[in-house]
C-alpha cells in the first residue's frame, strides 16, 4: 500500500469527526472535513484580502507593514484556536498511526 493512500485512509479514519486531523509528521493539524477545508479557505482569502494592498504600494510605509502583520497575527492565532476546539489533540508524531 503506497503512503498516500493510507495517509488518506488515516485522515477517512474520523469517527469523531474532528474537522482537522493531526498531521502524520510534526505537531499541526490537517483539515479532515469540508468544514476545515472551509475555515482554512476563509484564512487564505482573508490573507489575500489583507495583502492585496501592500502588493499594489510599490512603497508601503512602515505603518501599513505593521497594521498587515498584526492582523496576521491574529488570523493566525484566530485559525490555531478554532483548529485546537475542533480538531484532534494536538501531539508530537513520525508517521502514521498503526491502529
Amino acid at each position: 500500500m503506497s503512503f498516500w493512500t493510507r495517509y488518506i485512509s488515516y485522515i477517512k479514519d474520523n469517527p469523531e469527526n474532528y474537522w482537522f486531523k493531526a498531521k502524520a509528521y510534526g505537531w499541526g493539524w490537517v483539515p479532515a472535513t469540508w468544514e476545515g477545508w472551509l475555515t482554512l479557505g476563509v484564512f487564505l482569502a482573508v490573507f489575500v484580502f489583507l495583502i492585496m494592498p501592500l502588493l499594489n504600494n510599490p512603497q508601503p510605509s512602515d505603518r501599513d507593514v505593521s497594521l498587515f502583520l498584526a492582523q496576521i497575527f491574529l488570523w493566525a492565532l484566530a485559525l490555531l484556536l478554532v483548529c485546537y476546539k475542533t480538531g484532534e489533540p494536538p501531539k508530537w508524531q513520525w508517521g502514521i498511526p498503526e491502529k
